[in-house]
């Protein structure tokens, strides 16, 4: 995971999901989780690529969640601003 801050109020994304992950519907699966778990975090103004990882294609939707959450901390994206970073809702 790399980033860094933008002045435009926005967050853009780039989410690289390799072969080594599987095949395309795999991929593509893995592809739509993580751009759904960052679309409903509220970061702030940044430019985000994301590295999906061939254990992402065995993860459900909470584990991706709770792994990049982990990978936002770390890279110190969530301690950048950390008002506006959260964890996505979980819907029932």
């Amino acid at each position: 995971m790399r980033w860094l801050p933008t002045r435009r109020g926005e967050v853009r994304v780039g989410i690289v999901v390799s072969k080594k992950v599987g095949n395309a519907v795999v991929r593509n699966r893995v592809r739509r989780r993580l751009r759904e778990i960052l679309r409903r975090m509220h970061l702030p103004s940044a430019d985000l690529m994301v590295v999906a990882r061939p254990e992402a294609a065995a993860a459900d939707f909470h584990e991706l969640a709770r792994d990049l959450m982990r990978a936002l901390d770390k890279s110190g994206l969530l301690r950048h601003h950390p008002a506006k970073g959260r964890a996505p809702r979980r819907s029932m």
